[in-house]
């Protein structure tokens, strides 16, 4: 059973108390019910949060809010919001106190949310130390955490086993026997009229020419790693695998999809949200780790999902009590059996028995998170579509690649 409110009290949480502002939960408990109590009756009403959610989560955290209510008495008004304005109008209503408890979204938002100063840090006790490597890092801020990680994601490389049963240890290797095999598209990796960076970057980083440079802490500084021979060598690449038909404008995500079903492709370089897909559809497919193009592991960027809590909350201890509970195996097998990925909690993500789950966390245990530094807008605006004027061959790949960095520089700097 969960600690009560009680008990968090006193594991330390005045400090995120303070951080929440001088507010006070709407309703106070007189003391922490017995165990016979919670088990034989519903605990009394102690308040409620809310929490903005968009459509494709928001029968998950109904279902932990159903949960947690019966446990804590606590309600969890879970609010609806399209994907796309969650994050916009949090940043513009949370300062006036008009905005939620919390809100769920990916790691990446963090950058912005912090330089806003609209989210507080979590203390969540001895179950901060429960989450996964990747996880913390992705959720960690000037050597604190900034939220609740409770889901990891990545690409990796998937096989239709109908069409190959083994794989080779090299991209280049990979590109001939799809070659062999399907001579008009050799693996399926999207990128569509805009460019897709997300997808070719375990290619890149496997050349050694990461996103951004790290400081001695593993965090993201606004430096360039991309720029200098390594990522002029994989530019080079790129223009190579334009030429083997394997990147091409006309494959966006959706017809990427669509040829793999097909059967057009024995490879594709896809995450769980696809995967999972294929499977109920029929396919007989391996997730596997992606073959390295430079010598250097294939990094793929690992994205991971969370709750952050809003500076301006009036409930400061009532969220952190939900947040606590969300830190725990009960909360993260709710939402991993309601939307497939893989769990933030470590003891959980390692008991996991999908083998397409376990081939996606293989596939990413060397991966890079996903920077969330104010500086990644500047490389978004261009990187996608530099990478797309070597596709196409507008731009000669090293002189192109050169004029991407120096744009992205002069962005980062403004």
């Amino acid at each position: 059973m969960r600690r009560s409110l009680l008990a968090l009290v006193g594991a330390g949480l005045s400090l995120a108390l303070a951080a929440c502002g001088s507010g006070t939960p709407s309703t106070t408990s007189s003391g922490p019910a017995s165990s016979a109590a919670m088990e034989n009756s519903a605990p009394a009403d102690a308040g409620t949060l809310t929490v903005w959610v968009d459509e494709t989560r928001i029968d998950a955290f109904k279902k932990v809010g159903e949960a947690f209510k019966a446990e804590s008495g606590v309600t969890l008004d879970v609010v609806q919001k399209p994907s796309q304005d969650i994050k916009t109008d949090f940043i513009a209503q949370a300062p006036s106190g008009q905005g939620p408890d919390l809100i769920v979204g990916a790691h990446d938002w963090m950058g912005d949310l912090v330089t806003n100063g609209v989210i507080s840090p979590v203390e969540l006790g001895d179950k901060s130390g429960a989450f996964s490597e990747v996880a913390t890092k992705a959720f960690t801020h000037d050597g604190q955490l900034m939220g609740v990680p409770y889901a990891v994601e990545n690409i990796a490389l998937v096989r239709n086993n109908k069409l190959a049963q083994e794989t080779p240890a090299t991209f280049d290797e990979l590109v001939a026997q799809g070659t062999s095999l399907t001579p008009d598209l050799p693996v399926v990796l999207q990128q569509g009229d805009k460019g897709d960076a997300y997808h070719l970057y375990p290619i890149q980083s496997s050349f050694g020419a990461p996103v951004f440079k790290t400081d001695d802490k593993g965090e993201y500084v606004p430096e360039l790693g991309m720029g200098g021979p390594e990522g002029e060598a994989f530019a080079a690449y790129v223009k190579k695998l334009a030429d083997a038909k394997v990147l091409s404008a006309s494959v966006g995500g959706d017809q990427a999809k669509q040829a793999f079903v097909d059967g057009k492709s024995a490879y594709m370089i896809t995450g769980p949200w696809w995967a999972a897909e294929f499977k109920e559809g029929g396919m007989d497919i391996t997730v596997l780790p992606i073959p390295s193009a430079g010598g250097q592991d294939a990094a793929p960027f690992v994205g991971v999902q969370g709750i952050f809590l809003s500076s301006k909350s009036s409930n400061g201890l009532l969220a952190n009590q939900f947040l606590t509970y969300m830190a725990g195996e009960e909360a993260q097998k709710t939402l991993h059996e309601e939307g497939g990925r893989l769990p933030a909690v470590e003891s959980l993500a390692s008991s996991i028995d999908d083998e397409l789950l376990k081939g996606f966390r293989d596939a990413g245990a060397k991966g890079h998170p996903m920077p969330s530094i104010p500086a990644m807008g500047a490389v978004w605006e261009f990187w996608g579509a530099g990478e797309l004027a070597i596709i196409d061959g507008s731009v000669e790949p090293v002189a192109g690649w050169q004029q991407m960095i120096t744009n992205i520089q002069e962005k980062i700097k403004k």
